[in-house]
């Protein structure tokens, strides 16, 4: 990712010449936004059943993440007209989500590494390929939105780390079939919870640049 999409949103106000812009840039993201909130709810009670039929803990993180990234959606929607400071109070409680999840997989990885549960290959690699379509889908639809606020930019890291992950979930289901062992399921799932959790430093680090520029702005 380009380092333009690191900097923080300015907050246009109306009458700037940037205001119809940026409220017809808002009203293109919220059917993109309801979208991914339908596809991601869907996904997570697809994977969710497949992670515990299959006892893939790559699958079980990845059904997490796509309920988390649901709320996400959803949260994005209720805050979308309100003031910037609030969008970017969101963004940082989206960001310390993404590292209470990178940190809840980690302790579920450790204990699935205990129990040397050997996860189904079939299963987790079916799932994960309809889980890759789905989320490359939603990466391609809010593409367009990925240098808006904190807000938004949260959208789209969580979109991106999604492809990323099922991609690799794919990977540890040839791994998985290929040795019969559980490790290449327990390097992918520790793999997505070293991602959500970069993803929370940038989302955090965002939102606190945009918290600061509010703070010191004129009145």
């Amino acid at each position: 990712m380009s380092a333009s999409c690191c900097s923080p949103a300015h907050n246009h106000q109306p009458g700037h010449g940037h205001g119809d812009h940026d409220h017809d840039h808002g009203n293109a993201a919220r059917p993109a936004l309801w979208i991914a909130l339908l596809l991601n709810g869907g996904m997570f009670v697809v994977e969710l059943g497949a992670g515990l039929s299959a006892a893939s803990t790559s699958l079980l993180a990845d059904s997490a993440d796509f309920l988390g990234d649901a709320a996400n959606y959803g949260l994005a929607l209720a805050v979308f007209s309100m003031a910037l400071v609030w969008r970017a109070r969101v963004a940082l409680l989206k960001g310390i989500s993404m590292g209470l999840f990178g940190l809840w997989v980690a302790s579920m990885t450790i204990h699935h590494a205990v129990a040397g549960t050997v996860p189904e290959p079939a299963t987790m690699g079916m799932v994960g390929f309809a889980a890759l379509a789905v989320n490359v889908l939603v990466t391609m639809i809010l593409y367009r939105f990925r240098t808006g606020d904190s807000n938004m930019r949260a959208v789209w890291i969580c979109s991106r780390n999604d492809a990323l992950g099922n991609l690799a979930v794919m990977a540890a289901a040839s791994g998985v079939f290929v040795t019969n062992s559980a490790w290449p399921d327990l390097a992918v799932a520790s793999f997505m919870a070293a991602l959500a959790l970069w993803g929370s430093v940038q989302v955090i680090l965002h939102a606190r640049r945009e918290l600061r520029q509010d703070a010191f702005k004129p009145a």
